[in-house]
């Protein structure tokens, strides 16, 4: 029986970039090696990956990492037997003894083992999950039967035994983003899109409700209700559909969350949201950013994050030079588009008077607004392009997540190591470029520490990650950042 995690721990976010402390993340599962190439698309990956590379080569210089710079008890000094024959597998899986178990970088398993030690939600949870997966009534009886942590790891890798799937497996919960976002000391949480992540959904509801981590932020979750008779609506192309993934949501200050409306988060979701925040004063401004509805874009965090408060990278196709090009060019844009409102649309509400919004021209004269008014930056504001802002370089790597990048703490961020024009822009900006196993073997060694680095960019590999089209924004969802 996995041990209860201390309930006594601080939720709050208020920016993209103060020092982060505590974050929820999924380490890869058994899940990932199972998807098929015909299923592939379905359960939103370009491909199937390598299992054993994603955890031992990738992933886990991003545990490692995080671990360095939240919870390094966890890890200084013990590298060694970490990555020993014995152990090398067993630190990173939330299903063995020897896993590293955090209560600063969360694993989302740990927490779900923890609340079906409970009896009744444990038997609440099974008969949701196999109502929505359709399962017999024995397989029901069978889940009930196994042991909280056998049981989570069945709920998210669709697997009882090596050879006996029940269900499909949830490989995008590895992007713990999505599930729910932190704004200021309130969780908001989310509801996807796909039907893919339909089971996520359902299980960071459980979580978040009833874990004793969350106690105290029981009346601070807020979940967005489906529209009155949406049952009644079309299934597909329909606006009115309450839809919201946590790449759509950035907390840029305490006053001020951006909201995408993108493939993934409905109008509906981003009308809904501003008024329970306004209503609950979470803060006082939103500005809703509508991006055309692609696959490329996906959400607002896969173009453009934020490095410091005067520094944000951004996908060149929405600077301000090439918004004023597109406004030139509005029949190519209608003719390659399919109509003229699928152009990048940007409102900013506020609580005091949000009948009276304004508007901004593209994405650069916005996050250029939030530098200078709501971070009170005195610095010249500066864009590291993705790519650097050169064809075909700039749409390749934003395709590689770019722009989809996790700071650690102000201008401390990690990406990968594939994007090498984004790499370039950033040396030309003025950042050091640091490979994860280097970073690794200074921390250990005392040549570097956390609070020593500034301006640079961790370059984590990523032939496997990159696959599964999300980067390391996408993989964390941060609990707890100080305040700048």
């Amino acid at each position: 029986m996995p041990k209860q995690h201390s309930p006594k721990i601080q939720v709050s976010v208020s920016s993209e970039i103060g020092r982060l402390r505590r974050l929820l993340v999924h380490s890869p599962d058994s899940g990932l090696g199972k998807v098929v190439p015909s299923k592939a698309q379905d359960w939103l990956f370009e491909d199937i990956v390598h299992l054993d590379t994603i955890r031992r080569k990738e992933y886990d210089y991003y545990t490692k990492i995080l671990l360095y710079f939240l919870d390094p008890e966890k890890i200084r000094g013990r590298l060694a037997e970490i990555d020993s024959e014995e152990n090398k597998r067993a630190f990173y899986k939330p299903g063995d003894e020897k896993f590293f178990r955090s209560d600063k970088v969360v694993e989302l398993q740990w927490l779900l083992a923890d609340i079906l030690t409970d009896h009744e939600i444990k038997l609440k949870l099974v008969a949701s999950v196999c109502a929505i997966e359709a399962c017999s009534y024995d397989t029901q009886k069978e889940l009930q039967g196994l042991s909280p942590v056998q049981l989570s790891k069945t709920f998210i890798s669709g697997t009882m035994t090596d050879d006996k799937m029940l269900f499909a497996p949830i490989p995008n919960f590895i992007f713990t983003r999505d599930i729910g976002i932190v704004i200021n000391n309130y969780v908001l949480l989310n509801k996807p899109a796909k039907k893919a992540r339909t089971r996520e959904a359902l299980l960071a509801k459980y979580i978040f409700y009833n874990h004793p981590l969350f106690a105290e932020y029981q009346d601070k979750i807020i979940e967005l209700a489906d529209t009155h008779h949406h049952f009644l609506l079309p299934r597909e192309g329909d606006d009115k559909k309450v839809t919201l993934e946590g790449g759509d949501v950035m907390v840029v200050s305490k006053d001020h969350v951006l909201i995408g409306v993108s493939e993934r988060t409905s109008l509906e979701a981003a009308y809904q949201a501003i008024q329970v925040l306004f209503e609950k004063n979470v803060v006082k401004k939103i500005t809703i950013i509508r991006i055309p509805k692609k696959r490329d874009y996906m959400h607002i965090d896969t173009i453009f994050t934020q490095i410091k408060r005067n520094v944000w990278i951004l996908l060149g196709n929405f600077s301000r030079k090439a918004m004023k090009h597109e406004d030139e060019d509005t029949v190519q844009w209608i003719l390659e588009t399919g109509k003229k409102e699928d152009k990048m649309k940007i409102i900013q509400f506020r609580k005091k008077d949000p009948g009276n919004p304004e508007y901004f021209d593209n994405l650069e004269d916005l996050l250029t607004d939030i530098s200078k008014n709501d971070l009170e930056c005195t610095e010249k504001v500066r864009f590291i392009y993705s790519g650097n802002n050169e064809f075909p370089f700039d749409a390749r790597e934003q395709w590689t997540d770019s722009c989809n990048l996790l700071a650690l703490k102000e201008g401390v961020v990690l990406g990968y190591d594939r994007n090498d024009k984004t790499v370039e822009a950033f040396k030309a900006g003025g950042f050091a470029i640091i490979h994860a196993h280097e970073l690794i073997a200074a921390l250990e060694n005392g040549t570097t520490s956390p609070d020593s680095l500034e301006n640079t960019l961790i370059l984590m590999p990523s032939a496997e990650l990159s696959r599964a089209r999300g980067g390391f924004h996408c993989m964390s969802m941060p609990l707890h950042r100080d305040e700048i």
